[in-house]
């Protein structure tokens, strides 16, 4: 069943005509119009039955108690789902719906089942006034069948109060009402994302046909919503990304790890933290136990840490695994794309910590660890991200000066939400966002401080006084889930393009580097021998030996962002220069080929090479169809 919740001052709905013919008798047609009400938009979908009513009263109970409303619309609403349940089913449900809330609201009403009504609301403006939500028929007595469950972390993370502030580069904290955003600024766009808590989305953004058009990814519609499908050019795309994230936190002093990707949801340790951590699971049930999938590394570092042997001249120790895959059932309204997933590659590395001043100095290490690898990756801390430091108001009375340095830092104002209370196990948490056209924020690189599961996973180290005692653990990921990094390199193009830029990926991330066009067959030889001398110097080239036109293949090595085109003529083959085209660049000129080599290596010398993964022959290349 999907629901959309509104708070609303008010919705006036008239019935139209009957739209399809087992709509319910109504008497009259005329206009109703309700004040002040929780507008329940419902699709009852074909696998709920009467076993979910009590469930979704509850919720409904629960959301009117949060915004303080006690009265109710009923609204059947099958646009939310493309898998509907039958005309009978449905009302049969919603009618038991009605049932059940009258004994929870003061006032319920419903719309009527079965015809097109025009509506009009107006829906209020705090960040609760949308809600949208999926329930489930829950799977008993099944094996190795998965549903889903959420964290008491992520009930709490939808309620909770907290103050919004900006933290500006002089260190004041200004109440976010009494800050003037700059006009269209990302940072107001984040603070708006973050109030609204609004997180569907309603339109296609511009990554989604980049990553199609430029064969790099694509949904894959034989799996669950939010799994895709890498072809070659996002295979190796990934795969250079993960190499330099990887290689940063190796220099970093990160101990690469591995760990399993499911655990058992009744360990005692783990049972704990997986109602700490706001995320949402995927359970299955297997043999006699109820295992979940893994939504980061934390559960196999911390398991593996316990059974180390510590001592305090080791801290901080600091592990590293590049999960993949890291799981999170997010709700299907809001998987788009690469931005968000429920399948994703994500560099997590923790450091185990002496005490909260060992703590806070690698903080700061791994903030800058953070700021090298969001630029190196092709993304400016300046003008490409936006940071949300979240903290308790304890830990900032006590860390004034420590949480000042990192507006100082980043030269620009910070996002600040303040918790009166801890919620989680972490007492402070940033992030760097990227937002993308639609104003939709995704989190990007972040860390946090965690003062519960060293106690928790009973991780011990042995101190300068010869005593056991707990760490303190921090939580980075310098550059954030990989697959969102594509999706904010996409997205950056996009800006690009709107300002006039050519829009490319970094050449370093760039599938094919240099092409090589002959413009015959008599001129192949000489164009494979050119392709040979970029190969043996870790330049990715492939050679356009199609029968087309030289201008058809030009335009589709334009059309397929390739930074550097060489055409090879007569002229060409028995000169000294190479004439070649720079796309980015806009220009044309000759070059001697190892001097164009050079170029090349300069551009990309601080980054990892692969190989091609495609035949460098386009004839021998399958057409990828998107």
């Amino acid at each position: 069943m999907r629901i959309l919740l509104l708070h609303a001052d008010f919705i006036e709905y008239q019935p139209i005509s009957k739209e399809i013919q087992a709509a319910e008798d109504i008497p009259s047609k005329s206009s109703n119009k309700i004040d002040e009400v929780i507008v329940a938009l419902i699709a009852v979908e074909k696998d709920d039955d009467e076993s979910i009513i009590d469930e979704v009263g509850n919720e409904l109970k629960t959301y009117g108690e949060m915004i303080k409303c006690d009265s109710l619309l009923i609204y059947p609403y099958a646009h939310l789902s493309s898998d509907l349940a039958t005309h009978t089913a449905a009302q049969s449900i919603l009618n038991s719906i009605e049932k059940k809330t009258r004994d929870l609201f003061k006032i319920v009403n419903r719309a009527p089942f079965g015809w097109t009504k025009s509506f009009n609301l107006k829906i209020k403006g705090h960040p609760l006034a949308e809600h949208a939500k999926t329930i489930q028929k829950k799977t008993v007595g099944k094996t190795n069948t998965e549903s889903t469950a959420e964290s008491i972390a992520l009930k709490s993370e939808e309620v909770l109060k907290s103050s919004w502030y900006v933290l500006v580069p002089e260190g004041n904290l200004v109440p976010m009402n009494e800050y003037t955003f700059e006009k269209d600024s990302a940072l107001r766009k984040l603070a708006d994302y973050e109030l609204s808590k609004k997180r569907t989305v309603v339109e296609v953004p511009p990554h989604v046909k980049l990553m199609k058009r430029l064969a790099i990814a694509d949904y894959e519609p034989s799996s669950d919503g939010g799994n895709m499908r890498y072809y070659p050019k996002g295979r190796l795309m990934k795969s250079l990304i993960e190499t330099y994230v990887t290689r940063m936190i190796h220099e970093y002093g990160g101990i690469e790890v591995e760990t399993p990707v499911m655990y058992d949801s009744n360990h005692p340790s783990i049972h704990s933290y997986f109602n700490r951590f706001p995320a949402r699971q995927y359970n299955i049930q297997s043999d006699n136990k109820q295992l979940f999938l893994r939504f980061a590394a934390c559960f196999g570092q911390f398991l593996m840490a316990k059974d180390f042997q510590i001592s305090y001249k080791q801290l901080p120790l600091k592990l590293y695994e590049l999960t993949r895959y890291s799981f999170r059932r997010e709700k299907s309204g809001e998987l788009v794309g690469l931005r968000r997933l429920r399948a994703f590659s994500m560099p997590d590395c923790h450091a185990f910590c002496r005490d909260m001043d060992q703590a806070k100095e690698e903080f700061v290490k791994r903030f800058e660890l953070s700021l090298r690898v969001i630029e190196g990756l092709g993304l400016s801390s300046n003008d490409d991200v936006d940071m949300v430091i979240r903290f308790t108001s304890d830990f900032y009375e006590q860390n004034k000066e420590f949480i000042k340095t990192f507006a100082a830092r980043l030269e620009k104002p910070i996002l600040v939400e303040m918790w009166k209370e801890r919620f989680f196990y972490f007492i402070v948490k940033w992030e760097f966002n990227f937002i993308d056209s639609l104003g939709k924020a995704a989190a990007l690189s972040t860390d946090q401080i965690d003062v519960e599961n060293g106690e928790r996973y009973k991780i011990e180290f042995v101190d300068s006084d010869g005593q056991k005692k707990y760490p303190i653990i921090l939580h980075n990921s310098p550059s954030g889930a990989i697959e969102r990094v594509m999706f904010a390199l996409l997205e950056k193009t996009d800006k690009d393009a709107n300002t006039g830029k050519v829009p490319a990926l970094p050449l370093w991330l760039s599938h094919t580097q240099v092409r090589v066009i002959p413009v015959a067959s008599k001129h192949l030889e000489f164009s494979e021998k050119i392709l040979d001398e970029l190969g043996k110097n870790n330049i990715r080239a492939d050679i356009d030996d199609r029968e087309f036109s030289v201008a058809k293949k030009i335009r589709e090595a334009e059309s397929e962002w390739i930074h550097f085109i060489l055409v090879i003529g007569d002229k060409e083959v028995g000169g000294n220069e190479l004439v070649v085209r720079e796309r980015v660049a806009k220009s044309q000129y000759g070059i001697a080929l190892d001097n164009l080599i050079k170029k090349v290596k300069l551009e990309t010398s601080d980054k990892p090479y692969l190989p091609l993964n495609l035949p460098a022959y386009l004839s021998k290349r399958p057409l990828i169809m998107v």
